[in-house]
């Protein structure tokens, strides 16, 4: 394909306009109780487009709400199984409604009211195998590249992710920008000291002062809690300071303009651009780290809209994600060879001298544009559907958040 041709991607068109580049069937359970009953169904499934997803919690939360039902409509998602204990705060009514407005199929099974774990097993391999059955008639229709999300996140950052798996995507992100897409970068926490420079990037100068105080925010929730976004191993890997770590993950932004702030759950305007994720929760401290695991962040990016994820890694991670493709690009060569089946990219050339940032980052678009083709990744060939969503707490975004441009 030519380089500079306008490519175009396979979608899945759903009731809301959008279009999903995978065509998924969710069994989502709605409390802890209900995960053991949730995941014998996927299993008996057995098969990569029935996917797990679920919030543990049974005392209710707004957030987890929001997510929940931006994930089941998400554009990658035919169809919800709903599990439900019975007991819990979760608004499953709610949710389910959500659902069944956009025309997917939508069955809630309640385990107090079907008659245990056995019969409700049963109950919901059936209502899948029908779902899958309803779904697989959805044929695949043109889909450009300025209707497609992708974020991206650092994991395992060691000391050669700023100089070369960081900057590959950046280069890949102005690329997508440039053609309409819409991007998402986040981790606030780990962009300490950087928030001058974004600010200077924003669209408006008003959205440059908002940029500067959710790093802020994030620099004081971490020092409430004692300890900040700088894990042992990127010490290990050659890092020495969380200033350092941020310079080096800033480097996945990009150059582009950025457009506005976003907070999880929250769709950036149509047109395309760059958005910085805002995942600090708003108000005191209260839930504890802001995300437990790289996925957690993962899903706050799908549950935006994020068609698939850029994650970089310098260590060597092997997670993958349900709902959304994971493209794995590895900054570390000697990483790379340890963990060729896990990585899609090898960035580490970048340091052995066989390419420059801009041709991985050129390398890292055209798998983009594959893998929103049906191409498989890595993480989905082996199988990787890591799913986590906690309690948290977002206040509404201001007007300078999302300005008009």
């Amino acid at each position: 394909m030519n380089a500079n041709a306008m490519p175009e991607l396979r979608g899945y068109l759903r009731s809301d306009g959008r279009k999903g580049i995978r065509n998924v069937v969710l069994v989502a359970y709605l409390v802890e109780c209900a995960h053991h009953v949730a995941r014998q169904i996927v299993n008996r499934a057995d098969h990569p487009d029935v996917q797990l997803i679920g919030f543990p919690g049974c005392y209710p939360n707004d957030y987890a709400l929001k997510l929940m039902k931006r994930l089941c409509t998400h554009p990658n998602v035919a169809g919800v199984l709903l599990v439900s204990l019975g007991c819990e705060g979760f608004n499953r009514d709610a949710l389910n409604a959500e659902i069944a407005a956009t025309g997917r199929p939508v069955k809630n099974l309640i385990i107090q009211q079907s008659g245990g774990t056995r019969t409700t097993i049963d109950e919901g391999t059936r209502w899948i195998q029908e779902a899958r059955k309803q779904v697989a008639g959805i044929a695949p229709v043109p889909m450009a590249l300025d209707e497609l999300v992708v974020a991206t996140i650092c994991g395992g950052s060691d000391g050669t992710s700023g100089i070369s798996a960081n900057p590959a995507v950046g280069h890949c992100f102005d690329r997508l920008v440039a053609a309409g897409a819409t991007c998402i970068f986040e981790e606030t926490g780990e962009l300490i000291g950087c928030e001058q420079i974004m600010a200077e990037r924003a669209v408006t100068p008003e959205l440059g002062e908002e940029i500067q105080a959710c790093v802020d925010k994030a620099a004081r929730y971490y020092t409430t809690m004692g300890y900040g976004s700088f894990a042992p191993g990127n010490a290990d890997g050659g890092l020495s300071t969380i200033e350092e770590k941020s310079l080096g993950a800033y480097m996945k932004s990009g150059a582009s303009p950025i457009s506005g702030i976003i907070k999880p759950g929250d769709f950036a305007p149509a047109g395309g651009g760059l958005y910085l994720m805002d995942v600090v929760p708003d108000g005191e401290v209260r839930f504890g780290f802001p995300n437990i695991s790289d996925n957690a962040e993962i899903v706050e990016m799908i549950a935006s809209g994020a068609h698939m994820t850029l994650f970089t890694t310098g260590r060597g991670s092997v997670v993958g994600s349900a709902i959304s493709p994971v493209i794995k690009v590895c900054a570390n060569p000697d990483t790379y060879e340890r963990m060729t089946e896990d990585m899609d990219i090898n960035a580490g050339r970048i340091l052995h001298g066989e390419a420059s940032p801009d041709e991985v980052g050129q390398e890292i678009y055209m798998q983009v544009i594959d893998i929103a083709r049906g191409q498989a990744t890595k993480s989905e060939d082996l199988g990787h559907q890591e799913f986590i969503l906690t309690y948290k707490h977002f206040d509404a975004l201001g007007p300078a958040c999302l300005p008009r441009r």
